[in-house]
């Protein structure tokens, strides 16, 4: 998809931030700068969320659910994009925890552990039977989800949600020399289309050569992006670069 999307516009309708001690914008640049008590309390799982499924959602999967609602309409399903360096990495680990102290794993909590366990849990509670993406982008970073969402748009779709997501990697896994270990977990929920009334957006290739890390270090210099006065964000990986323009 890279080599066609050279340039593309699109159309910022409706976001949302959410992470723990921030439900929503307001409040982000207290929190991007230290402000913030990693420790808060999650927010409020959406009332309509059947109790057998609460019980299933991780705290980072509160966290994406929090983001989603905040962009959906009660009852309204539209096509969507998630995009998560590590997933249900932690909830992996907790799995591996169990079979070290001899206890047995029930297919449930295998289920939630998988890479698209978020995806089908919010397939399931929002009886979404759109079409449902889940990237593990690697070293591309944030650009996948919008390619991949702006073909759905071309391809006929009037909107497109795309969900950003990740949390910090337990030391259990080893991370040198790599360095895209999230500092808190943050979910990004962002409402694309190709037309209409919002924040009027371009992505373009761009020809810099820079290291600006994985999805969990780019999210956070995004949302700046999205919320500040600059008109140009460039997120670059090994020479992988797009840049987002405000237009």
């Amino acid at each position: 998809m890279s080599s066609v999307y050279k340039v593309a516009d699109f159309v910022l309708s409706d976001w949302s931030i959410c992470a723990p001690g921030l439900h929503g914008r307001e409040g982000w640049g207290g929190f991007r700068t230290g402000a913030r008590e990693i420790d808060n309390a999650l927010p409020k799982i959406p009332d309509f969320i059947p109790k057998l499924q609460q019980r299933r959602l991780s705290p980072l999967a509160r966290l994406v659910f929090n983001a989603i609602d905040q962009c959906l309409n009660p009852g309204e399903t539209l096509p969507t994009v998630f995009s998560s360096a590590h997933g249900e990495v932690g909830k992996a680990l907790e799995m591996l925890q169990m079979i070290q102290a001899g206890e047995e794993l029930s297919p449930t909590v295998f289920s939630l552990s998988v890479h698209n366990a978020i995806a089908g849990l919010y397939s399931i509670v929002y009886h979404n039977q759109q079409e449902i993406t889940v990237m593990a982008p690697g070293l591309d970073g944030l650009a996948p989800a919008f390619l991949e969402a702006l073909g759905l748009l071309q391809e006929g779709a009037g909107q497109v949600l795309v969900v950003l997501y990740d949390e910090p990697i337990a030391e259990f896994y080893p991370l040198a020399p790599f360095k895209l270990n999230a500092e808190f977990p943050c979910a990004l929920a962002l409402r694309l289309s190709l037309d209409g009334a919002g924040m009027a957006l371009r992505l373009r290739r761009a020809p810099e050569c820079r290291d600006d890390r994985e999805q969990p270090l780019q999210l956070p210099p995004f949302i700046d992006f999205l919320l500040g006065d600059s008109t140009e964000s460039g997120l670059i990986f090994e020479g992988r670069g797009w840049r987002w323009e405000k237009i």
